[in-house]
């Protein structure tokens, strides 16, 4: 049966991630099983701070419930990131990417603009208490990872089903024999911490070099934290490249670094096990630990210890048969994650 869906997820202007992929995957992944699918995104900003609880309530006004043209209804809403599961509709599932973690599990770190302030305060009880009753509505609640479960679950007593998404190029990937490089493939910020891959270079002995796939604000610090290093002959920053580029170039390589603070979850992650490839990451990387098993899929270093990192990737270098069998491993791990499971638990609930 066709139905009539609409995808619901909000984006900061001009920026885009794993959360715009995986919206725009879903809208063409619903549309090619025979769904007329729309896909509805609202603009995001929390600078200043009554910005964000404006974008609150406008996903609160807006009517989902038929199209104006025609008054056809429409059958269901899949909401996604924050605050697009705010919107009303009898029909509403939300798969949660996340919540505004600078009010959540990042708040009163350096990784949020939030603070003790008693303003912020206030804003952040309101935001949990919003959240708490708008998701509570759904017909069905998905979290994409156990970490994004969990953390729905401490904040706002919620419980969720966790349904994993594939990457968006699922289908694609192949593998070839383990290459010489560390492939890195993320946005280029804080949270990612690709800085420590940069620091592990510059103690790693073996001939390993890298390869960084992505853009962000922190590119010019990374590019110059290799120089200030020596590193920078063995660090290749490639920004954006095109999907077979990317294909190839997880191919090639030896193994993926991906190694953020407390993921959500890391598209990376499946793509590198997708195409037979170890994982390298740290003990507090979060979603990425619901696969990246030690010396099992990959190898697991503490976070800010870029020695054990260099270990890890010397390691590697010099036994290629090890990352091979953990590649092999992870593929096996991650092959039951496909489009069509997906879409059919997402639609039968």
């Amino acid at each position: 049966m066709s139905l009539r869906i609409a995808v619901c997820t909000s984006q900061e202007p001009f920026e885009t991630g794993g959360t715009e992929v995986l919206s725009e995957t879903l809208v063409d992944q619903l549309r090619q099983r025979g769904h007329q699918v729309e896909l509805v995104r609202l603009p995001l900003a929390w600078v200043p701070r009554a910005e964000v609880t404006r974008s609150y309530l406008a996903w609160r006004l807006i009517n989902l419930r038929s199209t104006s043209g025609d008054g056809k209804p429409i059958d269901r809403v899949i909401a996604t990131k924050f605050p697009s599961y705010v919107v009303e509709h009898p029909y509403k599932i939300t798969w949660l990417i996340h919540q505004f973690r600078q009010i959540y599990d990042l708040y009163g770190t350096a990784y949020s603009d939030f603070s003790a302030d008693p303003a912020d305060t206030q804003l952040r009880e309101t935001i949990m208490r919003v959240d708490s009753t708008t998701l509570a509505e759904s017909r069905h609640l998905f979290s994409i990872s156990a970490n994004v479960g969990q953390r729905l679950k401490h904040f706002n007593g919620l419980d969720s089903e966790v349904l994993y998404p594939p990457p968006p190029l699922d289908g694609q990937f192949y593998q070839n024999s383990a290459g010489d490089y560390i492939l890195s493939v993320s946005r280029l910020n804080l949270l990612k911490r690709v800085d420590h891959l940069v620091r592990a270079m510059a103690q790693v002995k073996t001939p390993a070099r890298c390869v960084i796939v992505g853009r962000g604000p922190d590119l010019p610090q990374l590019q110059q934290l290799a120089r200030k290093l020596g590193v920078e002959s063995r660090i290749e920053f490639r920004g954006f490249v095109p999907n077979d580029e990317l294909l190839r170039l997880y191919a090639g390589a030896l193994a993926a670094y991906y190694a953020p603070l407390d993921e959500d979850y890391g598209f990376a992650t499946l793509e590198a096990m997708k195409a037979g490839k170890s994982v390298l990451t740290t003990t507090d990387s979060g979603g990425v630990l619901e696969f990246t098993r030690d010396r099992s899929t990959g190898l697991l270093s503490p976070p800010n210890d870029a020695a054990a990192l260099a270990r890890n990737i010397d390691e590697l270098y010099e036994d290629r048969a090890l990352a091979e069998r953990m590649g092999a491993a992870g593929a096996e791990l991650v092959q039951g994650i496909t489009w069509d499971a997906t879409i059919r638990r997402l639609l039968e609930v």
